[in-house]
């Protein structure tokens, strides 16, 4: 099934034009130190992604279908389904939107945790600026976002300034403790739709961590580079980092490296 978007609604602002943070070639050392039952977890989530893949294609249907069936006109820069997907027992979020124009990519899913399923303890990075971040029970924090092609599969992860998704924002490390805690264990808007996307976030964790902490570096050199600006709020500062993905190839270095452990 190719997906093609509908007409742009006129919207005032734009997206920002920040250069990206572009990465390749970390898998090898992000591998390095991960302990076997965290390999067995991410080959498990490939299994299920590849699960997905399959009764999908039964009916000729992927991931970004399901979550477009149904929600009428595709148009840029509204979330779909529409009111966003939740899962009240895990405080999990997503939804799916487009608007960043990169060539190849139809549009991209956004992760977040809310409040209630924060650690304990955790909270925002420190700021004195002027925008209010949301707070208390309406404090969330973006995970990753996923870039998808025409047909329906995964291209990219990136990481985006805080302004982007309007979030409470978190750093690297409380992050990654979160991203374990995302699930979206119910029906709405589809089965296998939420399946993916729970298990994208546990195949890629070390990607997802090595690119939050990239963001924060991102973040960082922006912030000495324009001392005037507020980094948080700065338009011209979007996407923070990116990564290209293979789901196949993912799963090949994760059954390499489980096969290499349970040789040694």
């Amino acid at each position: 099934m190719m997906l093609e978007r509908a007409p742009a609604a006129p919207r005032q602002q734009a997206d920002g034009q920040g250069a990206a943070l572009s990465i390749g070639g970390g898998s090898v050392t992000i591998f390095e130190q991960l302990p076997a039952e965290r390999l067995q977890a991410m080959l498990a989530a490939g299994d299920e992604i590849n699960e997905c893949y399959r009764v999908l294609r039964k009916t000729d249907a992927n991931v970004v279908g399901e979550v477009l069936k149904g929600q009428g006109t595709f148009y840029e820069w509204d979330h779909y389904p529409e009111g966003d997907v939740f899962d009240h027992e895990t405080h999990s979020q997503y939804y799916y939107h487009a608007h960043r124009g990169e060539t190849g990519e139809h549009g991209h899913f956004h992760t977040f945790l809310r409040a209630e399923g924060f650690p304990p303890g955790v909270q925002p990075v420190p700021y004195d600026g002027a925008e209010q971040w949301p707070t208390g029970e309406d404090a969330l924090c973006h995970i990753i976002a996923i870039a998808m092609d025409k047909q329906g599969y995964p291209t990219h992860l990136f990481t985006t300034n805080r302004w982007v998704t309007g979030e409470s924002f978190h750093a690297a490390d409380d992050v990654i403790v979160m991203q374990d805690r995302f699930e979206i264990d119910h029906a709405y808007p589809s089965w296998p739709a939420n399946r993916w996307i729970s298990a994208m976030l546990r195949l890629f964790q070390p990607q997802i961590g090595l690119l939050l902490r990239q963001r924060d570096d991102a973040i960082e050199r922006w912030r000495r580079a324009h001392p005037d600006r507020d980094v948080f709020e700065d338009r011209d500062l979007d996407i923070t980092s990116s990564m290209p993905i293979s789901v196949t190839r993912q799963i090949k270095e994760v059954r390499r490296r489980l096969a290499r452990a349970h040789a040694s």
